[in-house]
Order: structure tokens, then sequence, then C-alpha cells
């Protein structure tokens, strides 16, 4: 085989180097999850926690065992824009995919979370689909009117001492906690949701979630947000106004 010269060498040197730099790049790139959600060039991977160790980064569908730990994205839909009529999340469960298909409406969704089919219906206050077993009703979410607004449903299975990073959103979050205590904290309070009970912050202030208590947190959780905006956005400062209780 002939002898490369030095200075082919040196070239062919470099070359493989910038390819080896090139594929380094691509493979740490961060592509947009399958649930649907925006993502900007300056978007990184969500966590769920920053304390322990939460898979599903609540932006990916569960793949997992049901029920087993982890966040997850449970259904996205475009809702377009929102009159000044007062809206609530409805939560009703079906026995199955296809019955809860068939209550369905034009602004409900079906998902799979918790071992159960759910239906979330974004509606006013007197909304009742037919059939099902009404769970709860959440609101009235602080809408503005005129906007045009996507939903995000989560399914959390969190373990004790779980705690989100600093966030913020493009319009208001609801949760419904089945199991665990949930804390609020954001700069001007700090709220508790226990079992059966549920929370909404507005748009606008930065928060952390938190579980309380040694027992595993089971929540689905609503983000009603700006269609032409990320479901979540980082905070970059934060300090909350007290701590939530042991």
């Amino acid at each position: 085989m002939p002898r490369l010269s030095s200075t082919r060498s040196a070239f062919v040197t470099l070359a493989v180097i910038a390819i080896v730099a090139c594929a380094r790049t691509t493979s740490g790139q961060v592509t947009p999850s399958s649930s649907g959600a925006r993502a900007s060039a300056t978007d990184t991977a969500h966590v769920a926690s920053t304390t322990v160790r939460v898979p599903g980064g609540c932006t990916e569908p569960r793949r997992t065992p049901p029920d087993s730990v982890g966040c997850y994205v449970a259904a996205t839909q475009q809702l377009g824009v929102v009159a000044a009529t007062p809206l609530y999340w409805h939560l009703d469960r079906y026995p199955t995919r296809a019955a809860a298909e068939s209550a369905r409406g034009d602004h409900g969704v079906v998902a799979e979370a918790h071992h159960r089919v759910w239906l979330f219906t974004i509606a006013d206050a007197n909304w009742r689909p037919s059939g099902g077993e009404r769970i709860a009703r959440v609101g009235p979410l602080p809408l503005v009117a005129g906007r045009t607004y996507s939903a995000y449903y989560i399914e959390g299975v969190v373990p004790p001492g779980a705690r989100t990073p600093a966030h913020t959103h493009a319009g208001p979050e609801a949760w419904y906690v089945l199991e665990g205590t949930n804390c609020l904290m954001t700069a001007n309070e700090s709220r508790v949701a226990h079992a059966g009970e549920t929370l909404i912050v507005p748009e606008g202030p930065a928060m952390i979630l938190t579980g309380v208590g040694p027992t595993t947190r089971r929540s689905l959780a609503l983000v009603v947000h700006d269609a032409s905006k990320p479901w979540t956005i980082p905070a970059q400062t934060f300090t909350p106004a007290k701590s939530c209780p042991p």
C-alpha cells in the first residue's frame, strides 16, 4: 500500500476529528417528545424532580408498568379560542376506553392513567357526560377570554422527597390528588392539597411542587397554556414564601 504524504495524512486526521465531533453534537441534541409539546432551540430536557429520580420527565407517554413511579404526559388537546364563560376541568372515569370515547364531546379527551380510563373535559360548570363516574370538577380555571389555549394532561406517581425544579406556565395549572399530599410553593404562599382535594395556580408565578409526608403521591394535573408557548417554562430565580410542612 502506498504511503500517505505528511500533508495528506494531516488532512485525513483533521477530517476524522470533524466527523467525530459532528456525531457527538448530533447524539446530544434534544428532540421534541412524542406528546406533541412545543420545543425551541433553547429548550433543555425537562426533569420531574431535582431530588429523587422520577422517570418520564412529565414529557413522555407512559411505557412502564401501570402506576409505577414516574411523571408522564397522559394526553394533549387543542382547545382553540376560549370565550368569557367560566370553564372547569371535569374528570370522569369509565370502565372501558370505548365507553369513554362514546361519551366524549368536542372539548373532551380520553386518557389512561392510574389503572383507569378517564374522560377529561374543559367545559362550563354544568356540563355532564353520558354514563361514567364523576370524580371531580376543578375550577373555574383563570383563563383569558379571546386567547388560544392548549391543554396538557399529566399522570404523576411521585415518591416521597421528590421536588420539581422552579418553573412557570403561560396559563393556569390545576391538580387533583388521588393519594398522598401535594404542596405548592410560590413566592407569595405555600398551599397543600390532600387526597380528594384540588389546587389551582394562575398564570405567571414561579412555583415548586413537592410531596409532603412519607406516602407516594398519585395525582392528575392539567396545564392550560397559551398555545403559542411551551407547556412549561424554567424559572431562573425563585425564592418560596415559606417551606412546605414536613
